[in-house]
């Protein structure tokens, strides 16, 4: 009978599939090269090491001022460590590209392309981050973002119940087929989450068609809660493989090999979260529409923290939106690129080129993270940041508390992200959407549970120090 140590003596490494194989070729008696050839199929693939120099990258950015400069710099640097990933093939960064990690890690506005791997951390945990328009035809704009402050929802959790928006059962039926996605957790955040924005660089943006002069609606969100469970999960699985295949590569750039059943499932669940996330646009869209009486003229959208599929190639896009057509089946109309709440939106057309690999920019990115961009300001208070930074447009915080993150100032240039993007030839501008107004979540942490809290007991201590009993 042949045990564990006959398998050793073989140069098969220990493993769970021990008690498996022992049990089928003690049943079967298979010897000989029957006996090699079964247990071939249970030999892990060859351990991949870092390639020996990055694989070339496009570079589709121009520093406009010194701090751009660094932050390009540092981009570079992530770049020059992230294309050494055995699975990577090819790689573009655009003119928003901006950190979103320790070195190695993917940035935003970066593409990088996989052989037959999908790298969970490279689409990150707001997985289909993505914008979608409405044309509402000749309406108030007033009047929709009045109804769009009514109807959305901003912030942590879901909707309350009686506001909820009722999931469709063939998203349902996904949801409990697949493994990664049919948790209980993740079941109830798609039906409580549905019709919700969460907080951040999120918005509902009401503008005006430059070229129509049509009031027009734009949503940006991603997939809250559903897909930041999917993308834990699946992080999980992909440093199981990391172990055993790669060791070398970082933690952060782990991947699911395409074809394994892991890597198929993980697949299904991308593309079910996907179509979650148009859903979680849409019904917001219908009932802004429907509330304040319009006919929709047009509407599309795209995402852009995405894995977009082409063969065996995965390309992973970071904060880079999808222009080629192969990479969006349900495609509608051009593509949409925000820039911040007091500048145009842009609509943009386009395909692959010679520099892009068939993406353009997501929007503006950032030259300092949010919390140093607070303290760029000094004393200013935000009030008045907020006066200056908004003047002429609509804006507004779900919690009535100023989030000077995400103010105008915090991000890059709005006009030379344009120019670039005409510059790099990354994609055509059709049209604009002036702005009218945005409503964004705010600090709605300021008023948040954990934060009373704390800031009361700061203050029972230094009362306690004052009055000593």
């Amino acid at each position: 009978m042949l045990t564990g140590n006959d398998l050793i003596q073989l140069g098969f490494k220990p493993g769970k599939w021990f008690k498996e194989a022992l049990d089928y070729l003690n049943a079967t008696g298979l010897a000989g090269d029957e006996l090699t050839a079964y247990l071939e199929t249970y030999r892990p693939a060859p351990v991949r090491e870092l390639l020996p120099v990055p694989v070339a990258y496009h570079e589709n950015i121009r520093a406009t001022n010194v701090l751009e400069q660094a932050n390009i710099d540092y981009v570079n640097q992530s770049m020059a460590l992230l294309m050494r990933t055995p699975t990577v093939v090819g790689g573009a960064i655009m003119p928003d590209a901006c950190p979103a990690g320790p070195l190695g890690t993917i940035p935003v506005g970066g593409v990088v392309v996989a052989h037959k791997a999908i790298h969970p951390g490279m689409h990150s945990a707001d997985i289909c981050c993505s914008v979608m328009l409405t044309n509402l035809g000749k309406i108030d704009p007033k009047a929709v973002l009045d109804c769009g402050q009514e109807i959305t929802h901003f912030g942590p959790g879901g909707r309350p119940p009686g506001r909820q928006f009722a999931l469709p059962a063939s998203l349902r039926a996904e949801f409990d087929a697949n493994p990664f996605l049919n948790n209980p957790r993740s079941l109830l955040m798609a039906a409580e989450q549905l019709g919700t924005q969460g907080d951040g660089n999120h918005f509902l943006y009401v503008g005006i068609s430059k070229n129509t002069g049509d009031t027009v609606l734009v949503t940006h969100h991603g997939s809250r809660g559903v897909g930041a469970m999917l993308y834990k999960y699946g992080m999980q699985v992909a440093e199981r493989f990391r172990q055993e295949l790669s060791p070398a590569t970082y933690p952060e750039n782990a991947w699911l090999p395409s074809d394994s059943p892991e890597g198929i499932d993980y697949w299904n669940a991308l593309q079910t979260v996907r179509q979650w996330t148009k859903e979680n646009h849409l019904c917001l869209h219908r009932a802004i529409a429907e509330k304040v009486g319009a006919t929709v003229q047009q509407q599309f959208w795209n995402e852009h923290n995405f894995v977009f599929r082409d063969g065996d190639l995965f390309y992973h896009a970071k904060g880079a939106t999808p222009m080629d057509a192969k990479f969006m089946p349900d495609i509608t109309g051009p593509r949409i690129i925000p820039l911040n709440m007091a500048q145009p939106i842009l609509i943009v057309e386009g395909g692959t080129t010679a520099r892009n690999l068939g993406f353009a920019p997501h929007g503006a990115g950032r030259n300092l993270s949010r919390t140093k961009h607070k303290y760029s300001k000094g004393s200013q208070s935000k009030i008045d940041i907020f006066a200056e930074e908004t003047q002429g447009i609509d804006a507004r915080f779900y919690f009535n508390e100023i989030d000077i993150s995400e103010l105008p100032s915090a991000y890059k240039d709005a006009e030379a992200v344009k120019q670039q993007i005409v510059e790099f030839d990354l994609a055509t501008i059709v049209d604009e959407v002036q702005p009218y107004g945005c409503l964004m979540a705010g600090d709605w942490e300021k008023e948040a549970p954990w934060r009373k809290a704390k800031l009361a007991k700061k203050a029972a201590a230094a009362a306690a120090q004052t009055n000593p009993e």
